[in-house]
């Protein structure tokens, strides 16, 4: 059965072993400091990720007007 203990108890305790580790959830972790997005700038890319990048647009612009396609195809 589980019981709970004062942080006090888990202190004391961890110290006696130092063979395991505690999980603290993240709502009760202490606040981390976010990336500034703002402060980033245009990242580089490659000519490969660059071709991929366009292929990838090239192909989801086909995708989409192939469905309009063929919802005005059903329409008729």
């Amino acid at each position: 059965m589980a019981t709970m203990a004062s942080p006090m108890d888990l202190e004391t305790r961890l110290e006696k072993r130092k063979d395991h580790f505690v999980v603290v959830h993240p709502l009760d972790d202490v606040f981390e400091t976010k990336v500034d997005t703002d402060a980033l700038g245009p990242m580089a890319m490659t000519r490969t990720v660059r071709l991929s990048l366009l292929s990838l647009r090239a192909y989801l612009i086909l995708m989409v007007l192939l469905v309009v396609y063929h919802v005005v195809m059903l329409a008729r």
